[in-house]
C-alpha cells in the first residue's frame, strides 16, 4: 500500500474557443482520468455562453479535438440549462487541456486510470484502524499513534446475562472506526465487508483458467496477488467483529461505544469508558451474511491453505450460531431511546437502528444456504424473497443477497469442471429450484438497471442517478457508486456493454462531473475536500486530509444547519459545504468507502483484464 499525495491541475493559457466571457470554472469533468476506450463527457455551466469547444494536448497549441455540443438539458429544480459534450474519440493516452472560452480544465486518459484511487480508497481503510500504530511506509505523514486498543470494554446493562452480567469486563481489539467519530459499529461493520467481498468475488480474473491458459499452481500465485492484500485489510476489521459474539449463545452485540461522541481529538487522547451495548437481530444478521462472505473470499485469497478449511468451517460456525439467535429473537431490534429510558449510562452515539429486519433475514438465509445447502436456510430465503430490487444500503441489505446468488450461479459454472465438490461435500451443480430463485433475482436487477438508465437522457451530467431530488440525501456520494456496482452486475451476468458504460458515468459524476464541480474524495483532483468531517483528520496536524475518503455529497435535508449557519445553496445538487461542521454534507464513513473501494477496483480489474 502506499498513500496518494495530492496534486494541483497544470492550468494552461488559453485561445478563446467562442467570443463570450465564460466562467472560469464553468467546466465540470472527470477530474481523476478516463480510460482509452471510456465514454468520455463532460458538461458547460449555463454560466458559460460558448457553443463548442476545444481540446489541445496540455501544453502544446496542438488542437486534438474540437466540436459541439452532444445535447443540452434543464435542472428540474434550479431550472439551470447545461450542455454536455462528448469527446469518446481521444483514446491516445495522456494528458489534455480542454478549452471553452477563457475556461479550462485538464484530464489525462491512461489505461491505469483509476489505479491509484483504488489503492487509496483501499487504503483509507487502514487509515482508520482501531487499536494499533499505523506505518509511516503505509500512513505516510498521516501515521499516527493507536488509540481504543479495546481490551477493557465492560458489558453495558442492555447488553447483560446471565454469563457476562453488567459491567463484566471483555476485550473486543481491532476493527474500523466506523465514520468520524471514534466507535465501531457491528451493523454497518458488516454490511461494509459484505459488500466489498462480495464485489470482490465477482472480478474476473479468478474465473480466467482456461482463457489464460494457465495450470493450478500459477493460478494460486495470481490470487494470491489480487485478494491477499484486500482480504488483509477485511480482515482486521472481522477479526473484531468475531470478538461481539456472545459464546454462550451466539448473538451478537450492536455496537462498541463510548457512550457521548468524542471531541475533535487525537485518537491517544480520548479517556471515555468503552461498552458494548444490547445484542440487536441485524447485527447477528449482518454479521453472519459477512462471515459468509469473508469465507469465500478467503478460499480466493489462497492465504494458510492448510488451515483455509479449518477456518472456512469455523466462520460459518459462528454466522449458524448468529442466525439462530436472530431466530429466537426476531424482535429484537435496536431503538436507543429506549435503552436510555431503562439503562445507565446513556448512549447518544449513532444508532444504526432498524424499523424490520426482512431484508436482513434475506442476505443471510441466502449467504447460509448457497454454503450450507441446508433446507432450512432455504425456506427462509422463499420467505424474505424481495418483492423488487431497491438500491442497497447499510439499512437495507437485501440487495447483497441478490448478489449472492448471482456470483453463486458464476462461482458454479466456472468451479464444476475442476473440482467436483466444495470444503462441505456438496456438489458443484444448481438444482432447478436455485436456478429460478437466481433468474427472478436477475430479472429484478435487469428492470432496476434498465428503468434507471432512462433518467440519463435528460441528465444536466450524463448519469443514471442524481436526477430526482430525493436521491441526494445523508451519504448519497456513495449511491452514485452502490448504483455503479449494480450496473456492474448486471454487466457481469449480461456481458452488455450499456451497463458498464453507466457505472463509469456514475463515478465521473462523483469525480468532477457534478453540479458542485467538487471530485468528492479527498486528494485526488482539482478542486475536491480539504475539511471533512473526520476527528482523524481534524486532528492530525496535517494540513491536507487523509486521501482516498469518500464525503458524503450533497444533503438538501441539511441536517447540521445549527452548525453550518448557512448553506452556499439550497437546490439538491448544490446543497454541499466543504468545511468540519458540515457532518451531514461532508463527514465520512466505512460503508460509503466500501461502495467506492468496490466500484472503483471493480472497473479497475475490468479495464485490467
Amino acid at each position: 500500500m502506499k498513500s496518494i499525495a495530492f496534486f494541483p491541475a497544470l492550468i494552461l493559457a488559453t485561445v478563446c474557443a467562442c467570443s463570450a466571457p465564460a466562467d472560469k470554472e464553468s467546466i465540470r469533468i472527470n477530474q481523476v482520468g478516463f480510460y482509452p476506450d471510456q465514454e468520455k463527457t463532460l458538461t458547460l455551466e449555463q454560466s458559460n455562453l460558448c457553443e463548442k469547444i476545444e481540446i489541445y494536448k496540455a501544453g502544446t497549441d496542438e488542437k486534438v479535438w474540437e466540436g459541439a455540443e452532444l445535447r443540452s438539458a434543464v435542472s428540474p429544480w434550479s431550472g439551470k440549462e447545461r450542455r454536455i459534450f462528448d469527446f469518446s474519440e481521444i483514446t491516445e493516452p495522456g494528458t489534455y487541456t480542454v478549452k471553452a472560452g477563457n475556461a479550462t480544465a485538464d484530464f489525462t486518459v491512461s489505461p491505469a486510470a483509476y489505479e491509484e484511487l483504488a489503492q487509496a480508497a483501499l487504503t483509507a481503510f487502514y487509515h482508520q484502524r482501531s487499536g494499533m500504530d499505523l506505518d509511516p511506509k503505509i500512513a505516510g505523514q498521516w501515521a499516527r499513534k493507536g488509540g481504543h486498543p479495546d481490551t477493557e470494554v465492560l458489558i453495558h446493562a442492555s447488553a447483560s446475562s446471565e454469563s457476562r452480567p453488567e459491567g463484566s469486563v471483555i476485550s473486543s481489539p481491532k476493527g474500523w472506526y466506523d465514520a468520524g467519530d471514534y466507535n465501531k459499529y457491528i451493523v454497518n461493520s458488516g454490511y461494509s465487508l459484505g459488500l466489498m467481498a462480495e464485489a470482490f468475488l465477482m472480478f474476473p480474473e479468478q474465473y480466467d483458467w482456461e482463457t489464460k491458459d494457465i495450470d493450478y499452481g500459477e493460478y494460486t500465485r495470481n490470487t494470491q496477488k489480487i485478494y491477499e492484500p484486500i482480504f488483509e485489510e477485511l480482515s482486521y476489521n472481522e477479526e473484531w467483529m468475531w470478538t461481539m459474539q456472545d459464546p454462550e449463545d451466539g448473538g451478537v452485540y450492536h455496537k462498541l461505544t463510548t457512550p457521548n461522541f468524542e471531541g475533535f481529538i487525537a485518537p491517544v487522547e480520548c479517556r471515555q469508558q468503552r461498552y458494548v451495548v444490547q445484542k440487536s437481530v441485524t447485527a447477528a444478521l449482518d454479521f453472519a451474511g459477512s462471515l459468509c462472505s469473508m469465507a469465500g473470499l478467503n478460499s480466493m485469497a489462497w492465504i494458510n491453505c492448510d488451515i483455509n478449511a479449518r477456518i472456512y468451517k469455523e466462520r460459518y460456525d459462528k454466522a449458524e450460531a448468529a442466525y439462530a439467535w436472530a431466530k429466537a429473537h426476531p424482535d429484537a431490534l435496536y431503538f436507543q431511546e429506549k435503552i436510555n429510558e431503562a439503562y445507565d449510562p446513556d448512549i447518544t452515539t449513532g444508532a444504526y437502528g432498524d424499523f424490520s429486519a426482512d431484508d436482513e433475514f434475506f442476505w443471510a438465509a441466502s449467504s447460509l444456504y448457497l454454503a450450507t445447502k441446508k433446507a432450512e436456510y432455504l425456506e427462509d430465503v422463499k420467505q424474505y424473497f424481495p418483492e423488487s430490487f431497491k438500491l442497497m444500503s447499510w439499512g437495507y441489505v437485501a440487495p447483497l443477497g441478490i448478489f449472492n446468488w448471482l456470483q453463486y450461479e458464476k462461482r458454479m459454472l466456472a468451479y464444476k469442471p475442476f473440482w467436483g465438490k466444495d470444503l462441505f461435500g456438496k456438489p458443484y451443480c444448481i438444482t432447478a429450484e436455485e436456478q429460478e430463485i437466481i433468474d427472478s433475482c436477475k430479472a429484478m436487477l435487469l428492470e432496476y438497471c434498465d428503468a434507471t438508465i432512462l433518467d440519463v437522457e435528460g441528465s444536466c451530467f450524463n448519469n443514471s442517478y442524481g436526477n430526482k431530488p430525493d436521491e441526494f440525501l445523508w451519504g448519497c456520494s456513495s449511491s452514485f457508486c452502490d448504483q455503479a456496482i449494480c450496473f456492474l452486475y448486471a454487466y457481469e451476468v449480461t456481458g452488455d456493454e450499456k451497463y458498464l458504460v453507466n457505472a463509469h458515468r456514475n463515478v465521473n459524476y462523483i469525480l468532477g462531473q457534478n453540479a458542485t464541480g467538487y471530485c468528492y474524495v479527498t486528494g485526488f483532483g482539482t478542486k475536491s475536500p480539504m475539511f471533512p468531517h473526520s476527528r482523524l483528520c481534524h486532528s492530525d496536524g496535517v494540513e491536507a486530509p487523509i486521501p482516498g475518503l469518500l464525503v458524503g455529497g450533497p444533503n438538501p435535508d441539511q441536517n447540521d444547519i445549527i452548525e453550518v449557519k448557512k448553506y452556499d445553496s439550497d437546490y439538491p445538487d448544490e446543497s454541499y459545504m466543504d468545511i468540519m461542521p458540515s457532518y451531514a454534507s461532508n463527514e465520512i464513513a466505512i460503508n460509503w468507502n466500501a461502495s467506492l473501494v468496490a466500484a472503483i477496483h471493480w472497473l479497475a480489474y475490468i479495464q485490467a483484464r
